[in-house]
């Protein structure tokens, strides 16, 4: 069956638990192991690739043909994969790693927030997203409890440089999570296995270009195991698989609820007791979270005739009526598979989220 509403959050809840943890450690590498910051950028991506393709082998070995469960890349998609390896495998974390040097870990995590606002935004703005006003309202509360927060740890006194750095970073995050949309469909392992590989590869160039050295095997291993986990790897296949379920907007705001982690574990790491305003901003980013993970939206609207191909069951609304010619990859154990499809133009009305069968336009107030 297909998942409940608020079952289709939860790979955008687990994306943002892994990213969200991923700034603490991050800074806790920086100032205890000595690497440097473009070196770091890249073991995290080279970790995340490489523990993909190692997952792909053994796959392959043991018999598993993801082509007949997710949809391939095509040549026509290699503009947007080269947009997610410029803007959210290299500039962003090679920004955010250089700025992690001059913030403080919780700072850099509440930070971390706007990422979820310049997702939001762009995708409404440039990318023509349907975005509700509960779905602003939701925002506008988490982003107003990350005030809080930065408000009472005090450590936005200084924030020039370092600051200005980790916004600049979400920008190219909110940039990267907006070009995804349009691969979101495809396999995301081997999505996210050519981005880890790719610009992890050109953050250890720009390493070698500063002349910053590669540290001893076993922090080269720990770094590479914490990119595997929360700077690629899980956190953006997660991530891909809520685009398809969710849509840009609803995730990135999903992840907005990153930071209390991060702030979390930044307490843990390094022994700062939590501020009176923690618990002033809990409630209101619960409101937030609560408000946009709750969300229906509903109401008549037409699918225009299309055949595309992406991973689909058919006991949903949309892949319950489509042939299979001779050669169609078997239905998996779960239910699913891919193969090319066409769906007839149809006008009906239903709850549904801006996933990869309803981009359609809106009327005011809809």
């Amino acid at each position: 069956m297909p998942l409940p509403e608020t079952a289709r959050y939860l790979n955008a809840l687990g994306a943002a638990v892994l990213f969200g943890i991923g700034a603490p450690v991050a800074k806790l590498f920086l100032g205890e192991s000595g690497i440097g910051p473009a070196a770091l950028a890249g073991l995290f991506y080279v970790g995340s690739g490489f523990g993909l393709l190692l997952y792909l082998i053994m796959g392959r070995m043991a018999g598993r043909r993801r082509a007949h469960a997710e949809a391939s890349l095509r040549p026509a998609d290699l503009p947007w994969v080269a947009g997610v390896v410029l803007f959210g495998g290299f500039l962003a974390p090679l920004t955010l790693m250089f700025a992690l040097e001059s913030t403080p870990a919780a700072t850099a995590a509440l930070l971390l927030n706007f990422e979820a606002v310049a997702t939001a935004v762009l995708a409404a703005l440039i990318f023509g997203e349907a975005v509700g006003r509960r779905t602003w309202t939701a925002l506008g509360l988490i982003t107003g409890s990350c005030l809080l927060l930065s408000w009472g740890t005090g450590g936005f006194g200084g924030i020039s440089i370092g600051a200005l750095g980790i916004l600049l970073a979400c920008t190219f995050w909110g940039l990267d999570n907006n070009v995804s949309r349009n691969v979101s469909a495809r396999d995301p392992v081997v999505t996210v296995m050519i981005k880890g590989l790719c610009a992890g590869a050109l953050s250890l160039f720009v390493a070698l270009l500063l002349a910053e050295p590669l540290p001893a095997p076993s922090l080269t291993l720990a770094a590479m195991t914490v990119g595997f986990t929360s700077y690629g790897g899980l956190t953006s296949i997660l991530f891909l698989l809520s685009l398809r379920d969710v849509g840009t907007a609803r995730t990135g705001s999903i992840l907005a609820i990153a930071p209390f982690f991060g702030v979390a574990v930044s307490f843990a790491l390094f022994a700062a007791p939590p501020d009176p305003a923690f618990y002033l901003a809990l409630p209101v980013m619960a409101a937030g979270a609560y408000l946009l993970v709750t969300e229906r939206h509903g109401h008549p609207h037409r699918h225009l005739q299309i055949v595309h191909e992406h991973r689909h069951r058919h006991d949903d609304l949309h892949h319950d009526a489509h042939p299979h010619p001779l050669g169609t990859p078997l239905v998996g154990r779960n239910g699913f598979h891919s193969h090319p499809h066409a769906h007839e133009e149809v006008f009906h009305d239903h709850p549904h989220v801006p996933d990869i069968h309803h981009r359609h336009p809106h009327e005011p107030g809809r």
